[in-house]
């Protein structure tokens, strides 16, 4: 039995991409967007023997299958088969092709992270952080530009380049945070710099900030230096539960809030409560999921294995409720989701464009991992299954809060340009 054919009997005759086997044998459109290859037996060893997407996502990161052409286009496979399951005579067929005594699972690809410990613990947590941060900084360079922001993006038209939605974004959360010179703002997770940074200079605040990644930390304070700003921006390796030095006058958390876990949230907003001084914000910047979802990633799926282990989104209500059973009084929660859609494809295009060198840096593995997860990404948050909101809280003072009667940050096109 030709291996189209065994394609052909999960997917139907007529599926949206092509495929080419080891063994000869092809299946779909010529002109196809893109060509999903099977190089080796091992490639389906590993999608039968793996339960859902994972057996896929290890096949592609041991290059025991690949994807040519339109990375997007092969991943819209998921919309035809969302349960990547084989019934009794595909199985069969899957065995006789690779042999029955072959048709055991292979050691997954070295990449795949493997911590240990209780699930989030402070060594834990920094191992799942390491795992994802701690790569190279120049492969990070090479897919973020020369931002090195490692989250959503704010575009105010379809014109605006990825460096200036960047900015974008770091300007509205100062201005949510109502930042002012003199003032003291902890960046909580503030990988490179760039919370930071922005702040320091453009608003004159005095800034700490916090990762546990160390070459995040080696490499925000070089940019801190080169800035001229070591007097006024403190960069730190240190845990958010380790933070004891404040009041700050705002605290601003950027893509770090999906290493906390469920079961610390409340401990979170309590310690960031307490960290503030009366009337200060929090502005609280993380990726969620849509109300039935759960928060964990699943095991059986590319994200926790490679990409973010131990990682768990919460639904925005949820968030709301536990910010305000810590104390904050919730002013406003707005939606990025389109946004991180043209954030990801921004940064696939980048790597894709230097894919070489990133390899390079990192190992076709890694490189691999990445653009299969970012493009996957974006096209969850294009699909609504993935979303991400600013909430901002605020810490009470006798009562009141202190925000102007309507939202006065808004951007208008070109506004820091």
């Amino acid at each position: 039995m030709a291996l189209s054919s065994l394609i052909e009997s999960v997917l139907g005759s007529d599926p949206p991409v092509a495929f080419r086997c080891y063994d000869g044998s092809a299946l779909g459109p010529p002109d196809a967007p893109a060509t999903i290859v099977l190089r080796s037996p091992d490639a389906l060893r590993r999608i039968v023997t793996a339960p859902g997407e994972l057996g896929f996502a290890r096949a592609y990161v041991a290059g025991d299958l690949d994807i040519e052409g339109d990375v997007y286009a092969a991943l819209g496979l998921r919309d035809r088969l969302p349960d990547v399951r084989l019934n009794a005579a595909q199985l069969l067929a899957a065995a006789r092709e690779v042999g029955l005594r072959q048709l055991r699972p292979l050691p997954p690809p070295p990449a795949e992270a493997r911590l240990h410990g209780r699930r989030h613990s402070l060594a834990r947590d920094h191992a799942a952080v390491r795992h994802h941060y701690d790569v190279s900084n120049e492969f990070y360079r090479l897919i973020l530009g020369p931002s090195l922001t490692y989250s959503c993006a704010v575009f105010t038209s379809g014109d605006t380049t990825l460096e200036q939605a960047q900015a974008n974004k770091y300007e509205i959360v100062s201005r949510k945070l109502a930042l002012r010179a003199g003032m003291r703002l902890l960046d909580v997770g503030c990988g490179w710099g760039g919370m930071v940074l922005h702040a320091a200079e453009r608003h004159g605040v005095r800034a700490v900030g916090v990762t546990v990644a160390e070459r995040q930390v080696d490499l925000a304070s070089k940019r801190v230096a080169n800035a001229g700003l070591v007097n006024q921006v403190e960069i730190r390796n240190q845990d958010y539960r380790l933070i004891n030095d404040g009041p700050y006058h705002a605290i601003s958390s950027i893509g770090m809030f999906e290493h906390v876990g469920e079961s610390r949230l409340a401990q979170y907003f309590r310690h960031l409560f307490e960290l503030l001084e009366p009337g200060g914000r929090l502005l609280n910047h993380g990726i969620s999921r849509p109300p039935g979802q759960p928060s964990r990633f699943s095991r059986t799926g590319l994200i926790d294995r490679y990409v973010f282990p131990d990682g768990e989104l919460h639904e925005v209500g949820r968030v709301v409720s536990i910010m305000q059973e810590a104390g904050f009084e919730v002013h406003h929660v707005e939606s990025l989701r389109e946004h991180y859609a043209l954030t990801l494809r921004h940064w696939v295009a980048n790597l894709e464009a230097n894919w070489e060198e990133a390899a390079e840096l990192v190992g076709v593995a890694r490189a691999r991992v990445w653009r299969l997860y970012m493009a996957g990404s974006a096209m969850n948050f294009e699909a609504n299954r993935t979303q991400i909101h600013q909430v901002l809280g605020v810490k009470p003072e006798g009562g009141r809060a202190q925000m102007p009667l309507r939202p006065d940050w808004e951007l208008a096109q070109g506004d820091l340009l």
